[in-house]
């Protein structure tokens, strides 16, 4: 005989049914992740990244100058307050531009000037170099004259190898300071530097210094005293 159903296997009820379903896991209420109170504490979280963490990450604009501060007058229509600010700006601009332009020629006019005075003071330093150089240029004619003189005894051969050796130390040290001698025998002549006191007389060819009579110098390339030579034709 057949049992009925009812009587062994009674139903849940629905208030049951539906309790249990509704009920949250205790997994899911302690979860830190789950639910929609934990996503949209991510969501928030994720929003909040732009700011700024601590008080030294906001950037503080000060407040510019006012246009009592600019010695300005502004009108009430904001079409006219706007055409006047771009009048003044372009005319400060226009001034800025004349002012700069201005302390560019301030600046070359003192380059010029630096320039030139430095130059001056060279030539000041050469022309007193060169002064004092023709003082000593008897001297070293003395001592030309004197290294051609033939000595007779041994006596004569070292004083004028004592001359000679103060000679050469003479043209050493001046030879520092620009100083050299004219070449003159057996060069072309060149009038230039050189200053002819006889004729080559007759012939063809070039002409060349035959003979030194006196010594020429320069000094940096500049003749201070030309040689006086002799000269004949090739």
């Amino acid at each position: 005989m057949k049992r009925p159903r009812d009587s062994f296997e009674p139903r849940a009820s629905s208030h049951e049914s539906d309790g249990s379903a509704s009920a949250p896991s205790p997994s899911e209420d302690s979860s830190p992740s789950g639910g929609g109170a934990s996503g949209a504490a991510a969501d928030g979280g994720g929003q909040g990244s732009s700011a700024p963490d601590t008080l030294d990450d906001l950037v503080i604009l000060e407040p510019g100058p006012t246009a009592h501060d600019l010695g300005l007058e502004l009108p009430e229509d904001p079409d006219e307050a706007q055409a006047l600010l771009l009048r003044e700006l372009s005319e400060a601009r226009q001034e800025a531009g004349e002012q700069l332009e201005m302390l560019q020629r301030v600046a070359a006019d003192f380059d010029n000037y630096r320039r030139r005075v430095e130059r001056d003071q060279a030539e000041n330093v050469e022309r007193a170099s060169q002064r004092v150089i023709e003082s000593l240029l008897p001297t070293l004619d003395a001592f030309d004259a004197a290294a051609a003189f033939e000595p007779q005894t041994e006596s004569e051969e070292k004083t004028l190898e004592g001359m000679l050796s103060t000679r050469s130390q003479l043209l050493e040290t001046l030879a520092r300071e620009g100083f050299q001698p004219i070449l003159a025998v057996g060069e072309p002549f060149d009038p230039k530097v050189h200053e002819a006191v006889s004729g080559p007389g007759d012939g063809d060819g070039d002409l060349f210094v035959d003979a030194e009579l006196r010594r020429g110098y320069l000094m940096r390339g500049r003749v201070i005293r030309p040689s006086l030579v002799t000269v004949k034709h090739a």
